[in-house]
Order: structure tokens, then C-alpha cells, then sequence
């Protein structure tokens, strides 16, 4: 009576076995036809972008990852050119890839802060305590007397995935032989003091500052500041003075003895050399640049 019993048990887990089986073959056989069906072809020339690209996912050619560029440079090669740490030797292979010839890949873009008071150069009203952060600071009034100089609170630096900015002595600094020119830290600070630059010499030259008041009202603020004196303007026409800030033309910018002569006579100092072996601030450009000058 239990064989029995047991038996048709057994045809039972058998039937019901051979029904889940037949119901796996029928699911696996709708899904390879729908695979089939839905695949999405991918572009070969796709993956060949992606190959050449330096696989950083910084999001410095405004999409998410390298992938989403490698996609989108094919469906509009007007992109090339946007990958800054790959720089010219990238756009260059991407174009051999899409049959299409490079002429100019322009020069790379690097940071350059337009601060450079560290905090013995500085007047502060009152020390801040609240988050360690500049986007908080900033939005107190009187945290320094500058509204326009580095907070030092180093949004920029937790920006950067490769660690090439820190604060130092309370200014942003870049260390130019780890950044990639994603332009992270551009984007991270809250008073727009960092400008990404094309660096067509190893070293450029800037001013320094982004204080905008007048010579006297800056003098009180900062040690190093710029008064807008217009001494650089009239020893080259690279430099040029609006609303009392010095800039200066990176676009035509080339090393000469006039260049050289507006850094000596800056009163404050604050045209200065940003770049991989830029010398010492205050110092003098050495040998190397003035080689480049002549």
C-alpha cells in the first residue's frame, strides 16, 4: 500500500518537473528570439574611440564617462578636441578613426587660480567656524575682507580625482604634473577664481587676482592684490585693465622682454608664472624663460 502511494508521488514530482522544464524551454526560447530581435547593433568605430581614450571618466567633454564621449564624438565629431587629458595626441587618433584630418587640436587647457594671498596676506574681520566648506563660507558676508579672493576651505580640491590641487597656507594651489585639465575644480568653486586656460608655453604667465575694487580699497584688503595701476598695459599690449583688474591675453601670449619688464614693475607682485616648472613667486623667471624670450 505505501509502494503505491509512494509511486504516484513520484509520477507527480515527475509531472511536475517535466511541466517546469518544458515552461524553462519555452521562456529561454522567447528570449533568445527577443535578444535576437532588440539587439542593438554597436558601432565598431565606437569601441576604437574608446580604446584611445585615457579612461578617466573626469567629465571634462560634458558627458558622464568616456563612453558616453566615445558615442557621442561619433554622432558629432564637432567634439573632438574635448577630452583635455587626452589632449592633441587623442583628438589626433580619434580623427585617424574617423577618416578625418586634425589641423589644429589647439592647445591644452590647464587651471589657473586668479588668487594668490595666502593667509598672512589677507585681512580677516572675523575667523568663520561654521563648515569647512567655501561654497558656506561664501554665502556669509565679511569671512575676509576680499570678496573675491581664495576662500581656502578646498571645494576644489575634494573636485579633483587626481589629486592635483591643494590648499596651501590658505590658497588653492595646482600641482600641474598631476592635473589633467578636467576643469572639476573651475566648475566646484563658488567664486569662479579658477579660469581653465590654454597653456600654449609649459609656463604661463597671469595676474593673479580677481579684486576688482580700486587700488586703495585693495591695498587694505590684501597684501598682494592687484590696484590696477596699468604699468603692465603700457609695457605690453598682452595686458589690458578693466573695471581696476588686470587681465591678460592667453590666446596671443608669447614670452618677450616686454612681458618680462610687466612682471618686473608690478608694485604688488602679482603678476605671476603658473605652470609644470614656473618659478618661484616674486622670483626671477630664470634662464629657461629667458631663453624662451629671446
Amino acid at each position: 500500500m505505501m509502494l503505491g502511494v509512494s509511486g504516484d508521488v513520484m509520477l507527480r514530482y515527475l509531472e511536475a518537473g517535466g511541466m517546469m522544464l518544458a515552461l524553462a524551454l519555452g521562456f529561454a526560447i522567447v528570449l533568445l528570439i527577443a535578444s535576437i530581435r532588440l539587439k542593438v547593433e554597436v558601432d565598431p568605430k565606437v569601441e576604437q574611440v574608446y580604446a584611445v581614450l585615457p579612461h578617466l571618466d573626469c567629465g571634462a567633454c560634458g558627458f558622464a564617462g568616456c563612453s558616453g564621449y566615445a558615442k557621442g564624438v561619433i554622432a558629432d565629431p564637432q567634439l573632438i578636441g574635448k577630452c583635455s587629458p587626452g589632449g592633441p595626441k587623442t583628438s589626433e587618433a580619434i580623427g585617424r578613426i574617423l577618416c578625418l584630418q586634425i589641423s589644429d587640436a589647439g592647445a591644452p587647457k590647464r587651471p589657473i587660480v586668479h588668487c594668490h594671498a595666502h593667509r598672512d596676506d589677507k585681512t580677516f574681520y572675523a575667523e568663520y567656524t561654521g563648515l569647512p566648506s567655501c561654497t558656506s563660507a561664501n554665502a556669509l558676508a565679511n569671512v575676509q575682507a576680499c570678496k573675491f579672493g581664495c576662500l581656502g576651505f578646498g571645494d576644489c580640491t575634494r573636485a579633483c580625482k587626481f589629486d592635483a590641487l591643494h590648499v596651501i597656507d590658505g590658497l588653492s594651489t595646482v600641482d600641474y604634473d598631476k592635473c589633467t585639465g578636467c576643469g572639476a575644480c573651475a566648475r566646484a568653486c563658488p567664486r569662479s577664481l579658477i579660469e581653465m586656460v590654454p597653456f600654449s608655453q609649459e609656463n604661463m604667465l597671469t595676474v593673479a587676482c580677481s579684486n576688482k575694487e580700486t587700488g586703495r580699497v585693495v591695498r587694505g584688503m590684501c597684501k598682494v592684490g592687484c590696484i590696477g595701476c596699468g604699468l603692465c598695459a603700457r609695457q605690453s599690449d598682452l595686458f589690458a585693465v578693466a573695471d581696476n583688474l588686470a587681465r591678460m591675453d592667453y590666446a596671443g601670449y608669447q614670452p618677450s622682454e616686454a612681458t618680462q619688464t610687466a612682471v618686473a614693475k608690478c608694485p604688488t607682485k602679482v603678476i605671476v608664472y603658473r605652470g609644470r616648472t614656473a618659478p618661484a613667486e616674486h622670483a626671477d623667471p630664470g634662464p629657461a624663460e629667458a631663453a624662451r624670450s629671446a
